[in-house]
Parts: C-alpha cells; sequence; structure tokens
C-alpha cells in the first residue's frame, strides 16, 4: 500500500468542473462502504503479520484523540501501513487517504485494497480529490481517523522527514479536527524481527469546522508546525545496518522509489532551536 507523491493544490468542490453526483459515484464504485466486521477482520489480519515479523514498539498512543483526527505519518516503506494498524487503536475506526488510481478493481494490490475498505483514493493529475475530500470529511464525521502519509513519497533515511504536502493540514482545518504527527522507525529495512517503532506526537488543534476554505497562510502554518514535530520525533532513532537477502527481499517488494531504484539514506538535519524537546511533542 505505497502512497504516491501527491500534489495536493486542492480544488474547490464548490467551483469543480465536474458535477458532484459524478465524482461521488466514482468513489462510491472505486471504495464502496464495507462493514465494521470486515475491518475488523483486516485490521486483526494486517497487525497480526506485522507483529510476527517484526517486534512492534507503540509509544504515546496514549496522545490519540478520543475522537476523529488526521494523522499525518511518516514514509519509508511500502509496509508502513501495516505497523499503523498495528500500533493505532481498534477504536476509532482509520483510513489510509490514497492511492492515486484510475481503476481500483485492476490489479492485485488495488483490488485487495479495495476489498478491505480502508482506503480513499482518488485520481491520476488531481482528478476525483472533490470526491475524495468529501469521502474523508464523511468518515471524520462518523468519527473515523484518515491516515495520510504527508511527504507524498517513499524516502531512506531513518532519521529525516521529506518537506510536507499541504493536504494534510488542509484536510484538518477543512474538517476542524486536530491533525497528529506520527513517525515509523526501523521501515527503511525490514530485517526480520527487528524493532519497529511507532511514535505518536502531540495532537495538534485547529479551530473548529467552519465551513469555509482554509487560507494559504493557515495551511502553511500547520504543515510547518507538523514538520517541526515530525523531524523532532524521529531525530533519535538510529539507521539501520543491511538485513540478509531475505530481509532485503520483504523491504523492497512493493517498494515504489521515485527515480526507479533505491537511492543513498539521506543524512541527517542539524539540530534546530525550533525543534523542541520530544517529551513535549
Amino acid at each position: 500500500m505505497v502512497t504516491p507523491r501527491l500534489d495536493l493544490t486542492w480544488p474547490d468542490s464548490s467551483r469543480s468542473g465536474s458535477p458532484r453526483a459524478e465524482q461521488h459515484t466514482w468513489i462510491d464504485v472505486q471504495a464502496p462502504y464495507h462493514s465494521m466486521r470486515r475491518y475488523r477482520a483486516v485490521r486483526l489480519f494486517i497487525g497480526l503479520v506485522a507483529r510476527l515479523y517484526s517486534k512492534v514498539l507503540v509509544e504515546g498512543v496514549e496522545r490519540l484523540p478520543d475522537g476523529p483526527s488526521i494523522v499525518c505519518f511518516t514514509h519509508q516503506s511500502w509496509a508502513d501501513p501495516f505497523f499503523m494498524v498495528a500500533a493505532m487503536p481498534r477504536r476509532p475506526r482509520m483510513y489510509f487517504f490514497g492511492p492515486e488510481q484510475e481503476e481500483m478493481r485492476r490489479g492485485l494490490r488495488n483490488r485487495l485494497m479495495r476489498w478491505s475498505g480502508v482506503v480513499i483514493p482518488y485520481r491520476p493529475g488531481r482528478r476525483g480529490l472533490v470526491a475524495a475530500t468529501g469521502r474523508v470529511e464523511a468518515v471524520l464525521g462518523g468519527n473515523a481517523v484518515v491516515a495520510i502519509a504527508g511527504e507524498g513519497q517513499i524516502h531512506a533515511g531513518e532519521g529525516i522527514v521529506l518537506p510536507l504536502h499541504e493536504g494534510p493540514a488542509y484536510l484538518s482545518l477543512r474538517a476542524g479536527v486536530p491533525l497528529v504527527p506520527v513517525v515509523i522507525n526501523g521501515t527503511s529495512w525490514l530485517g526480520f524481527r527487528r524493532v519497529v517503532r511507532v511514535r505518536v506526537g502531540l495532537p495538534i488543534t485547529v479551530r473548529p469546522r467552519t465551513g469555509a476554505r482554509p487560507s494559504a497562510d493557515e495551511i502553511t502554518r500547520l504543515t510547518d508546525q507538523a514538520q517541526v514535530a515530525l523531524e523532532t520525533l524521529v531525530s533519535d532513532f538510529p539507521d539501520q545496518p543491511l538485513p540478509g537477502r531475505v530481509g532485503q527481499w520483504v523491504t523492497e517488494l512493493f517498494n515504489d522509489w521515485p527515480d526507479g531504484s533505491r537511492p543513498p539514506a539521506q543524512p541527517r538535519k542539524a539540530s534546530r532551536e525550533a525543534i523542541r524537546p520530544v517529551s513535549e511533542l
């Protein structure tokens, strides 16, 4: 379940050239709602696989809001959603924003994601973002959580966070729900029975929903806050050594690198005065 690079310059649904009915027809076909029973079965299976292969360490889960929220998580591997599912509480229900696909009924991975009922896809070229945004608002209204890989692509290097896209901040402000920074460390190389740490930061509260489109300044400010929080949360996890052949194969099984091959691990950023202690995040 790899989240490709996103161009989240969000359209205004009131100005969309496509009728809302047509947009919603597409997403209802590509990502139909499924029962809580199926969600529980999928969650149980994914969490079991993650915990059997890795030692999952969860920190700060008590910081999660009781109600709906947008979770912005770091992204190093196709397997990151597995560890998100393994780490998060059973309730509220969690969805993942993406992938970018024209047809979710083609291809084994797409069909499995569609069957699971945990994804909110959109169409290539920013088409379908209006419908996807509507679906996000609908599930948040049902007290769910929507998780987004805010960097928009995978990267190599445990101690860095790529510049965030504006999607998580936009959706948080649009729905009036907290934005929760979450980092996943240990997935850059998926060695068997190695520790994968999922660390939850303090929720970033936003103004209540007003129905107005968030301003550019609001989106930029919230995106910057999330960037600083994520960079702080990943700062103390060491880069991982190369695993054996099986670990290397599992790591690269579904990774979709932007340039077609795995890049060298990016160096850690120098400490910044703006970054607060991890205990405050």
